[in-house]
């Protein structure tokens, strides 16, 4: 199993470790790791909530904790707003993680 999908899974548990209600994923769309972060080593994560509407679709993503800060925000809020989720709705906290 390679890296990346070992990080899905592990993203994906944690997203239903929070959940205020079951919601199933549809669509997972990965972050893009900024290129200036590539460049110079940094890794890091990112910590997000999420409020998903009744139609799947994620209405908010708000940042909860980040290292390095104003590093991965970006990135990690802009994926998380593509997930789509089996309608009904719901919230979620997810912690992305930005590794080499």
């Amino acid at each position: 199993m390679s890296r990346y999908q070992t990080l899905a899974f592990a993203v994906i548990a944690l997203a239903f470790a929070f959940p205020a209600q079951a919601l199933t994923p549809i669509k997972r769309v990965e972050p893009t790791y900024p290129s200036d972060a590539a460049r110079t080593g940094t890794e890091g994560f990112v910590e997000v909530e999420f409020t998903v509407g009744a139609d799947g679709k994620v209405v908010s993503v708000s940042v909860v904790n980040a290292r390095p800060s104003r590093t991965f925000e970006s990135a990690a809020v802009a994926a998380v707003k593509q997930w789509t989720f089996e309608p009904g709705g719901g919230r979620g906290k997810v912690r992305l993680d930005f590794n080499l």
